[in-house]
């Protein structure tokens, strides 16, 4: 299996990346929001300073709010991105909705962001696969583009998509080479991969082209009690909602021993990827990481 840790300490993004690599995660992630109800990264903003501080360590946006961005403008920086990191770098990709005014304030219509986002990632591959790209589309128009340099890894960085739902398990057969959930449980996540593997045989794809990953607030603590406490206070404010019948549902959290049964239950159902995000206050972060890093990831290594 293969585990990443989520950046969350936005001042200290280049000691946090460093610390990871050197912890032994193999993928170091960041999200994004334009506004949201706390605050929050830019993914490429923040992954290329980690870029410049680490050698070794994989990036991924988890996620990149595709309907926010014009889909060349984006392939440039993906582009830029695996390019600086020495061939680091794979896109995660999601249409996120959950707060409508950032769409407001880039003018894009909520409504249309899965619509864009289809559309974005058929441009994207394009764009970082060939030359002198001519497109025609409801929201994207080229005329003989080519984006230069183009990318290290080839054809291209590999994408993950995120989501929950059957429309983001078909955008992810059709588009993507790794699955990329959150807000799952192990028993959510097999009966996903069963239906990505049909989806797949749809596209004319192996049933097997499309990896299984997981994106899971996590927070561990050497109290049971505590780990749950503190997970529901952050998620809580950040997301403006009550989560405290949803930490021991959807987060791994608890002591060491707890969070290594829960990753089992998720890789019994499918998980070859884990991205663990912090469920916890800033305070816990740093401890958090080196929990995880110490307790937890010598178990698969």
């Amino acid at each position: 299996m293969e585990f990443g840790i989520a950046l969350k300490l936005l001042h200290d993004a280049k000691a946090e990346a460093r610390l990871a690599e050197e912890l032994g995660f193999d993928y170091l992630v960041t999200g994004e929001h334009i506004s949201f109800h706390v605050g929050t990264a830019n993914n490429m903003v923040s992954l290329a300073a980690a870029a410049g501080a680490t050698e070794t360590i994989k990036l991924m946006s988890g996620i990149v709010l595709v309907p926010l961005y014009p889909a060349a403008l984006l392939a440039k920086q993906v582009a830029m991105l695996d390019v600086v990191s020495g061939g680091r770098f794979s896109l995660g990709i999601g249409v996120g909705g959950e707060f409508p005014r950032e769409f407001q304030a880039v003018g894009v219509p909520v409504e249309e962001r899965g619509a864009r986002t289809n559309e974005a990632l058929e441009v994207i591959d394009k764009l970082l696969t060939e030359k002198n790209v001519s497109f025609d589309g409801r929201f994207t128009t080229l005329d003989d583009i080519t984006i230069a340099p183009g990318p290290i890894q080839k054809p291209r960085p590999p994408i993950w998509v995120a989501g929950r739902k059957d429309v983001a398990m078909k955008r992810v057969a059709r588009y993507g080479d790794g699955w990329l959930p959150y807000m799952y449980t192990p028993e959510m996540l097999a009966k996903s991969v069963d239906k990505i593997a049909d989806f797949c045989e749809a596209e004319n794809r192996a049933r097997d082209a499309v990896a299984t990953g997981l994106y899971i607030f996590t927070c561990v603590h050497e109290s049971r009690e505590r780990a749950l406490e503190l997970a529901n206070e952050q998620l809580s404010r950040q997301y403006n909602q009550d989560f405290s019948k949803l930490v021991s549902k959807y987060t791994i959290s608890g002591t060491p021993d707890d969070c290594l049964e829960q990753i089992d239950a998720y890789r019994a159902a499918g998980a070859s990827t884990i991205v663990f995000a912090h469920g916890c206050p800033p305070s816990h972060v740093e401890a958090n990481t080196r929990l995880i890093g110490e307790t937890v990831l010598p178990a698969f290594h």
